[in-house]
């Protein structure tokens, strides 16, 4: 059998998946047979998953940061709203989230029997009045975006912050693509900017850590204690994880790609990406097609669903939002000749 190859990223524009840094690879394989799910036998890998929490608590601006490293956002999501419904005194819990957040809300309501109440847009960010309509009291968390997955829009974290204190809930931030992004920018949306207390942060995307290495940060342990079992069976004797067997290589590479590249070298990294998220949106106005204007490295672009079909198959990985819009994420392996050449099949096809 003809052993198959991995998939080039040479003409992947839709995903917030990329390339994992050399540093994050060479560290992953020395950990592939480590489990941080059982850190009391495996003790190397668990103090590396305390450095990598330590390192996304800088990142999000959360001095002494609980955590950990779990498989993506998904799994954040999902335990962010679990700590949310344990610990509220509801029979009926419900939260609210912008009707931008992630599809993992949808199974985070549907796995845990919370009911997902979801709030129109203003601006492709969450709408503040629709918001406080939803909320009552068997809120037990309200959820904000701060990097929205078709449009890279950051809700009002603050706001939304303050709403949930009101209400006695919890505030989540899913920040899962925009963590690594939004340090460089003039957005309100860490723990530092608001009350918030979990955050889903994934280094596996632009921290180009290996996959799977996403992260559920807590402002302090005591709220994670709401998702602790007994494990008698291992040396150590309790597990807050929703996955009970974890990637050793992921924690590894994640610990190791953020001390090399924070901040300065992720600092770069956003100014490259931006630069050509902003240049290919004005490719594309000059050539008179409708484009919203991103906010960070996020193009969409209202190109006939026609071409977006032989875009696809001419071998471009290139999603729609659910407006049917094409959608380009300027990740870190999105070079500037790889777009001109995306622009070059564009001009052809479009013809």
């Amino acid at each position: 059998m003809q052993r198959a190859e991995p998939q080039e990223f040479s003409r992947v524009l839709s995903s917030m998946c990329t390339e994992p840094h050399p540093t994050a690879r060479e560290a992953a394989e020395q950990f592939l047979a480590s489990n941080p799910g059982d850190p009391g036998t495996y003790g190397t890998v668990s103090k590396l998953e305390r450095e990598a929490v330590d390192r996304l608590g800088t990142v999000a601006g959360l001095a002494d940061a609980a955590g950990y490293i779990a498989s993506g956002g998904t799994e954040s999501n999902v335990q962010a709203i679990r700590l949310a419904r344990n610990r509220a005194d509801t029979r009926t819990p419900n939260f609210v989230a912008p009707e931008s957040a992630h599809f993992s809300f949808r199974k985070a309501a549907d796995v845990l029997g919370v009911e997902l109440r979801t709030a129109p847009l203003s601006d492709y960010r969450a709408n503040l009045d629709a918001v406080a309509e939803l909320i009552d009291s068997d809120t037990v968390c309200v959820v904000g975006v701060a990097g929205t997955t078709e449009y890279g829009r950051v809700d009002p974290i603050p706001a939304l912050a303050d709403m949930a204190s009101d209400a006695g809930a919890l505030c989540h931030v899913d920040a899962a693509w925009g963590g690594f992004i939004l340090p460089f920018t003039q957005h309100a949306w860490n723990f530092a900017d608001a009350d918030i207390h979990t955050m889903t942060i994934d280094p596996h995307k632009v921290g180009r850590a290996a996959v799977p290495a996403g992260g559920l940060l807590a402002r302090g342990p005591e709220l994670l204690d709401e998702l602790a079992i007994d494990t008698p069976y291992l040396e150590s004797t309790s597990q807050m994880t929703l996955t009970g067997t974890r990637s050793g290589a992921g924690v590894a590479s994640a610990a190791a790609v953020m001390e090399k590249l924070w901040r300065d070298g992720y600092e770069k990294q956003y100014r490259r990406t931006r630069s050509n998220a902003d240049w290919l949106a004005a490719e594309f106005s000059d050539r008179n097609f409708d484009v919203v204007e991103p906010v960070l490295p996020i193009v969409t672009v209202d190109f006939p669903a026609r071409l977006i079909d032989d875009l696809r198959e001419a071998g471009w990985r290139l999603s729609r939002t659910e407006a049917g819009e094409a959608r380009i994420v300027c990740m870190p392996h999105v070079t500037r000749s790889m777009l001109v050449e995306f622009l070059d099949d564009v001009d052809r096809l479009a013809d």
